[in-house]
């Protein structure tokens, strides 16, 4: 069956392959250099693109230019040369790229280094473009869900650092109860610790892993940095689920005396459902400490990483 993208059609060049090869050029950083090489207007060119791929063409080159990095740093690459070869300023902005892109920071090699992509469009060693017609693409719902909590985690967490130790440990909400086994959660650091040990406490069982065992009161930095290290695991843990399309499958839980079987879809979806209960508790006490702090809106937040990533690219 042929893969190779100069055989997506039967005769030997087509425009939609120029107008690949200008989205990968080394010399095309900006869409308006793209569309420059191709010799269109970057609207039309952006218009083409996405509507014979489902892609736009920044992201797209993003995707495979993370791809070549990944298979590159696999064969033995200097992380610093992947990431100027990947078209990143700092090694810093690629580490933190490649993190939230596969799962895992540059110096873990990947199994594999394809992403989920719309259109099947990947990178093939050395140089070529592979075209796999029966991949299955994560559903962007899910995909999105999931790193928007990651995200606006991350920024919460951000915030309470900032805080006196007087302002996490006041009760903002007395009394208050998520879950009946956490216990009260009346102040952001309480609020704040349930709702990042919660996923720690899932990874272990389906990891099958022990009991993680935690401080009573933890700071803001060491929750900081459990979400930091926790963020890769989760994100691979539940891609993993979808390519494998286990949503079906039981998780049976020895952590809980006696064991449960969980449905894993189930899982998710219950750690997702708290989980922006929480953030939207921690920004109503925020409030209610003077803060300012967004809507935590998803909407606004897609906007922000589509922006940053047609920047960077």
């Amino acid at each position: 069956m042929p893969t190779i993208l100069d055989l997506m059609t039967d005769t030997p060049r087509d425009r939609l392959r120029e107008l690949l090869d200008a989205v990968l050029d080394e010399r095309n950083h900006r869409l308006e250099d793209m569309a420059s090489d191709a010799f269109v207007s970057p609207f039309h060119f952006s218009r083409v693109l996405v509507r014979n791929t489902g892609e736009s063409p920044a992201r797209m080159r993003r995707r495979v230019m993370l791809e070549r990095a990944a298979w590159q740093i696999g064969q033995g690459s200097p992380v610093t040369e992947a990431a100027w070869m990947a078209g990143f300023e700092s090694v810093e902005g690629f580490s933190r790229a490649f993190s939230r892109t596969f799962g895992h920071p540059p110096s873990a090699a990947p199994a594999s280094y394809w992403l989920p992509a719309p259109n099947g469009i990947h990178f093939h060693p050395p140089t070529s473009l592979w075209v796999n017609s029966e991949e299955r693409v994560m559903n962007p719902l899910t995909e999105q869900l999931v790193m928007h909590d990651l995200d606006d985690t991350k920024s919460l967490l951000q915030m309470a650092e900032a805080l006196s130790e007087e302002e996490l440990e006041a009760e903002r909400m007395p009394g208050n109860v998520v879950l009946e086994w956490d216990g009260t959660e009346s102040s952001i650091r309480s609020v704040l610790q349930n709702h990042v040990l919660s996923k720690e406490i899932w990874l272990a069982s389906i990891e099958g892993r022990d009991a993680p065992g935690f401080e009573a009161e933890m700071t803001i930095a060491r929750l900081s940095d459990l979400h930091a290290a926790m963020t890769p695991r989760w994100l691979g843990m539940i891609r993993d689920v979808d390519r494998r399309g286990a949503w079906n499958d039981r998780l049976i839980d020895a952590l809980c005396d006696p064991p449960e079987s969980f449905v894993m879809s189930s899982v998710i979806a219950h750690v997702l459902t708290y989980a922006s209960h929480r953030r939207q508790l921690v920004r109503t006490m925020l409030r209610r400490a003077g803060k300012t702090v967004d809507q935590g809106d998803p909407i606004m937040w897609l906007r922000r990483i589509n922006d940053l990533q047609e920047e960077q690219c």
